[in-house]
């Protein structure tokens, strides 16, 4: 909590001094701890020196956030000022080297007469033929496990909006309204993914359906077969 108090204040103290008023002694500076990466604790230098948990846990040194404070205050430099920097190193992919504990899945299958991606149960509309905005559309598909393939940067789930003649996409699994849920049947061994659709307030009417994204493998060193799945449209009123 000392680190990031002495962050934001070099960075704010940057921020005014390099400005032309848009920044003052009001401005509020905001550390968002999420990032691509991770690089342990950064204690200050005089927690440093006591070596308790934290500071056993800084990895780089007793100036890390020195260099922190460097960097960032070049950055905040640069926004006031409107100046271009040059891109620094990128962080090493370490996704390679990760240890997994867990085993692989392997030979996933459909049931007999069907293939991933194909509808367990389709959309069920309610008697009045169309959705409300707070209603909870629901649609399974046989699918297999999703560690196959875990899609970063992709998506399991998909809500589409028909604009015209084309499905365009307008939800995926990163926004709250939209819930993926895998499951696998001990008895068959067949995999489910169901999609639940709580339908924002402020979602547009229109028609929509609901899409699943996957993979299996047939062996343990076979590539990845990629499939898809679409439930019937559904209309939103």
């Amino acid at each position: 909590t000392m680190a990031g108090r002495r962050l934001r204040e070099a960075v704010k103290e940057t921020l005014i001094s390099n400005s032309n008023g848009e920044f003052d002694d009001e401005t509020h500076i905001v550390i968002a701890g999420l990032t691509n990466t991770y690089s342990q604790y950064i204690a200050t230098f005089e927690e440093y020196t006591q070596q308790r948990y934290e500071a056993a846990s800084t990895l780089y040194g007793p100036h890390t956030l020195s260099a922190y404070i460097q960097e960032f205050e070049k950055l905040a430099k640069a926004m006031a000022k409107g100046e271009k920097i040059t891109k620094g190193p990128s962080p090493p992919d370490l996704s390679s080297v990760q240890l997994i504990n867990l085993r692989e899945p392997t030979g996933d299958l459909p049931p007999p007469h069907t293939n991933f991606g194909d509808m367990k149960q389709d959309i069920i509309l309610p008697k009045s033929g169309s959705f409300k905005k707070g209603d909870r559309p629901i649609a399974t598909f046989w699918s297999a496990n999703p560690r196959y393939d875990l899609l970063t940067e992709g998506t399991f789930a998909v809500v589409e909006l028909l604009q015209g003649k084309h499905w365009v996409p307008v939800y995926d699994d990163d926004d709250f309204c939209l819930f993926f849920k895998w499951k696998v049947d001990n008895s068959t061994l067949y995999g489910t993914a169901t999609i639940e659709w709580e339908i924002p307030r402020d979602a547009d009417s229109g028609v929509y359906r609901l899409r699943h994204f996957g993979s299996s493998k047939k062996t343990k060193d076979s590539p990845n077969i990629y499939f898809t799945g679409a439930s019937s449209g559904f209309a939103v009123s």
